[in-house]
């Protein structure tokens, strides 16, 4: 879609696209670089109003969960087919989902399996990357990202997005992983306290 298209949206995208607005801009970011992230994504979400469509520009937005148990002492990595890599939950927004946070959540309950998660509604961290070719038509993915913590005996069922699905322990996160992996599950579990 060219940014000449992108200028009417279906009401949905439109509908995501203020929500993820209202959302950055409400986030009191923790610290000067997630800040300065938080105002880049503005002026993004400004320049590009088909930010939240997945078919869209090739920088567009993403929801992702990262699901800890109910001790948070585990985190839960899906083994990510595309990118090779143990990662947090998440995706690509869908015109149903009428929030970014219930994009996230339908996202973790996809593809955790786990149905009784408690997906908090405040950002927990925001994150620009890159994507290789395997990705297609995305360049980039600015990720809106959220926590989540699962009800005690959560079990989790591995979906067709996924290589394997693991809990794996807060210090001893597994390779390969994304190198702020770490930063993370701190964050996570710092919007939790």
């Amino acid at each position: 879609m060219t940014t000449e298209q992108s200028t009417v949206l279906p009401t949905e995208y439109a509908l995501l696209h203020a929500d993820a607005t209202r959302l950055l801009r409400t986030w009191a970011a923790p610290d000067a670089e997630q800040a300065a992230t938080r105002d880049s994504y503005l002026r993004h979400l400004s320049a590009e109003p088909a930010a939240m469509w997945r078919d869209g520009p090739r920088d567009h937005m993403t929801a992702s969960v990262v699901v800890l148990d109910h001790r948070l002492e585990r985190v839960l990595l899906t083994l990510h087919k595309k990118a090779r890599l143990w990662l947090q939950l998440g995706g690509h927004l869908e015109p149903a989902d009428g929030t970014v946070h219930a994009a996230a959540a339908r996202e973790a309950r996809e593809e955790s399996g786990i149905e009784d998660l408690d997906v908090r509604p405040r950002l927990a961290q925001l994150h620009h990357h890159q994507l290789t070719a395997s990705f297609g038509h995305c360049r980039s993915h600015l990720d809106l990202r959220f926590v989540a913590v699962a009800a005690p005996g959560a079990e989790p069922v591995i979906s067709e997005e996924s290589e394997d699905l693991r809990w794996w322990p807060v210090d001893r996160l597994p390779q390969p992983t994304d190198p702020d992996m770490g930063d993370l599950v701190s964050a996570a579990r710092a919007a939790l306290s």
